[in-house]
């Protein structure tokens, strides 16, 4: 009975865990922000006064889209001008047209000159142009006014408004700026770090938010490396998923490829936490305090206190 009660209150492990050292990627902890890939202004086409502005910063809008409405307060008297230009000119076409009818009239008649009649048909035909090209002016005009409507170029999120309502703008003068199409998270790493950065790497995305933990990293690709430095510092985009739904400029965590090292990494569970120190127990049973380093897909970096050979067990 007494060596059935010894047996009972032994304590029992799991598998048991080799340490071993292994090459793993040393990574970096940059900070990286949401970028648009483009970046387009919707501009006024006339010159005039904001009458009305139907969109705000955040909105989502599509191509063709009415952003804006711009008056031109002149418009209407120079179409009350042409229009009383275009009248005059119909009333001499009319009386040029009653001219050139008694010429040849008269022509026909032997008591009139082919001179005349010449003379009048010119004049017939001027005021005849002279109206077509009244017409095709206010059209010019009338034109000018539909083009007061400031429209998207393209499909994306109006990121600010420049102007507000009752401002006056001048022809070409921009309206809102516009972020188009996808979005990337866009890094800035030191200069030495450079060769280690290419098209196609992996790089671990922090969640959310900068005050949290790193559970739940996501997984980017770096699509683009600039091939230009930046003060000393090499620029990459990062394709990543779920980038809609962040403000453009907002900044994330991202963890990049520095290099290759050798590192003893020792799975979460086989680690236990008392009054804020990290221990191991080692299978004679003996505990082991850790200094731990960073949390990696594969374990947890053991800084200090084991070597290559122990064996780990986790009650």
């Amino acid at each position: 009975m007494l060596t059935a009660g010894l047996l009972t209150a032994m304590p029992t492990y799991a598998a048991e865990f080799q340490v071993e050292s292994r090459e793993v990627v040393d990574r970096k902890m940059v900070f990286a922000t949401v970028e648009s890939v483009d970046n387009t202004q919707a501009r006024s086409r006339i010159g005039g006064t904001i009458a009305k502005l139907v969109v705000r910063e955040g909105d989502a809008v599509t191509t063709g889209q009415h952003l804006a409405l711009v008056v031109d307060p002149k418009l209407t008297p120079r179409l009350n001008a042409i229009d009383a230009r275009i009248k005059a000119a119909v009333a001499q076409r009319q009386l040029a047209e009653i001219e050139l009818k008694r010429a040849e009239d008269l022509l026909q008649k032997g008591v009139g000159t082919k001179a005349r009649a010449d003379q009048t048909r010119a004049a017939y035909e001027a005021a005849n142009n002279e109206a077509a090209a009244l017409r095709a002016e206010r059209a010019v005009i009338e034109q000018q006014g539909v083009e007061g409507a400031v429209l998207a170029p393209e499909t994306g999120r109006i990121l600010k408004t420049l102007v507000t309502t009752g401002t006056v703008v001048q022809p070409g003068e921009p309206i809102a700026e516009i972020a188009v199409g996808r979005y990337v998270l866009r890094m800035m790493l030191p200069e030495r770090h450079a060769r280690f950065l290419k098209a196609g790497e992996k790089v671990l995305i922090g969640p959310r938010g900068l005050g949290v933990g790193e559970q739940g990293l996501g997984e980017g690709e770096v699509v683009l490396v600039y091939p230009q430095l930046d003060h000393g510092r090499v620029v990459a985009d990062v394709s990543a998923q779920g980038l809609g739904d962040f403000f453009v400029g907002e900044r994330t965590r991202v963890w990049v490829a520095a290099g290759k090292r050798q590192a003893i990494l020792v799975p979460p569970d086989y680690i236990t936490y008392r009054f804020g120190v990290a221990l191991v127990r080692l299978k004679d049973d003996a505990e082991v305090v850790v200094q731990l380093g960073q949390a990696m897909p594969d374990g947890v970096e053991v800084l200090s206190g084991l070597k290559a050979g122990d064996i780990l067990v986790a009650p």
